[in-house]
């Protein structure tokens, strides 16, 4: 059995990082190895739970300290009982959104200070952070077009609570993200969102396979 490998995707509404998730999940079994596919928040039946709070527009008065403890409630329960023994086990677990997300949104994108998130990520996750983050760039007036069209499309739950923030909110934190693929470039591989899906998937699998070949991992 080998070590797992953690993948996560990140992005601003909108871009494509779900479409591109499931494409990999897809071709990864396709080439022989065991993958666990989840999101956050959410990911685990307490979690899922706490996801239907703070996406729900109706919450629109929840307090920015609120949510960043929602959001590492939501986590502390979904690495401990989906991606720590997905990775134990040796599978390839590739997560929609994952710490990078609280600190772009969380801290850019709210002004909460960094050091309060970094402490929560940590009591979170302790010892676990991503292999590699695939970060799908994208404008944000673009992103948000298409989120409020799925959410339209949707009949289901109306997760919409950051689809209802300004465009100045989501310029911040996208430009949370650029920040960070600055300070690890050995982890962030950035994509462009503004390409056709299948040109987009292209890049992500080659690089995806090439550091997964490097690293033998992700086979149980």
């Amino acid at each position: 059995m080998g070590l797992g490998y953690f993948i996560t995707f990140e992005g601003i509404e909108g871009s494509g990082k779900t479409t591109q998730i499931m494409l990999l999940a897809e071709h990864l079994e396709i080439l022989g190895y065991q993958i666990v596919m989840t999101r956050e928040p959410g990911g685990c039946p307490i979690s899922d739970k706490i996801r239907s709070i703070l996406l729900d527009a109706d919450n629109h008065n929840m307090c920015p300290m609120t949510e960043l403890f929602l959001y590492a409630a939501a986590r502390a329960q979904h690495v401990a009982e989906v991606i720590k023994p997905a990775l134990e086990s040796g599978c390839i677990v590739l997560c929609d959104r994952f710490t990078d997300a609280t600190i772009a949104y969380q801290s850019c994108g709210r002004g909460i200070k960094r050091d309060k998130i970094d402490t929560l990520n940590i009591l979170a996750c302790e010892d676990l952070h991503p292999d590699l983050t695939v970060l799908i760039d994208c404008d944000p007036a673009i992103g948000l077009m298409r989120a409020r069209q799925r959410i339209e499309a949707t009949s289901g739950p109306r997760e919409e609570r950051f689809e209802l923030e300004t465009l100045e909110f989501h310029h911040r934190v996208r430009e949370g993200y650029l920040g960070m693929t600055l300070q690890e470039p050995e982890r962030f591989l950035k994509i462009a969102g503004n390409g056709a899906i299948t040109d987009i998937f292209a890049a992500i699998a080659e690089q995806v396979q090439s550091r997964l070949k490097d690293d033998n991992r992700g086979v149980c």
